[in-house]
């Protein structure tokens, strides 16, 4: 197989949503991988999901069903259809997942549950345009400075070069701990990772927070201090993210792995010198 057909349905959002079909081909000259993308915005209904169908009928080899909590009806949905057409699936979601991870194991499914990608604070008294696109970079920061981009993508290459060779596929099934993320950000100074380990477990907070103030509490005197609480923290989750990484160029250390043309993983450390297999 040359080119490895790769569909996203992206239902609702979560902040990995944003740039996961990105991750891919950074620079949009990646000549083995053909990529679609099917969003239904903010909304992830059943009925929303069912118009994914089209994505289905490109005959993708992989497809990934990106979403919040997909123990809803709406990703379940979604992907049950990618089943019926035999296509590979990998479902990526937030914390509340957790609960429907035995249930995807069983079905077949791959997954990558990211615990530090939080839920919005999702109250009207407090939540505008303005909030919900900070906290998305924020949460893009620590999802991109602490390793869990780096984690999606390289499960998402692996699967598709065994795509490509032809033989058994092995989707992921992964908890994206902040262990498991920093290793994949390859930090070489103990404090870069230390930090990076602290901002991704802020970010876990986060999503309890929010959760909290969104779902548990009913009085807005209440609940609107837990969410703003919750952004905040996120905020600072964002700067000390970022300082890791800072961290890193200091020493002129910072690991960078571009893909090639072809799809290979490229690796320097060296801001200066060429990227190499």
């Amino acid at each position: 197989m040359d080119i490895v057909k790769i569909g996203f349905v992206k239902l609702g959002n979560i902040g990995i949503s944003r740039i996961a079909d990105l991750l891919l081909d950074e620079r949009a000259d990646r000549e083995d991988i053909d990529v679609r993308v099917f969003g239904t915005g903010a909304k992830m209904t059943p009925e929303a999901a069912i118009d994914a169908a089209c994505l289905l009928d490109w005959g993708p080899d992989l497809v990934l069903v990106l979403s919040p909590n997909a123990a809803l009806p709406g990703p379940t949905k979604a992907r049950e259809m990618a089943k019926e057409k035999g296509i590979p699936c990998i479902v990526v979601s937030d914390a509340p997942a957790m609960k429907a991870k035995d249930k995807l194991k069983e079905g077949g499914f791959g997954y990558i549950i990211i615990p530090g990608d939080p839920m919005i604070g999702a109250r009207r008294e407090f939540l505008d345009p303005v909030e919900m696109s900070i906290f998305n970079v924020d949460v893009m920061s620590v999802l991109s400075a602490t390793g869990v981009v780096k984690l999606v993508a390289d499960e998402i290459d692996r699967v598709i070069n065994e795509i490509r060779a032809g033989g058994e596929v092995k989707l992921p099934q992964i908890i994206a701990t902040a262990e498991k993320a920093v290793a994949a950000a390859g930090f070489s100074n103990p404090y870069a990772k230390a930090k990076a380990i602290a901002a991704y477990s802020m970010s876990e907070k986060v999503a309890e927070l929010d959760v909290k103030g969104c779902f548990m509490m009913k009085d807005p005197e209440a609940y609107v201090p837990i969410v703003a609480a919750a952004h905040e923290l996120l905020g600072e989750a964002s700067k000390l993210a970022k300082e890791a990484r800072e961290i890193e160029k200091y020493t002129d250390s910072l690991v960078r792995m571009p893909h090639s043309r072809k799809g290979e993983i490229l690796k320097k450390t060296k801001l200066m010198e060429k990227p190499s297999a």
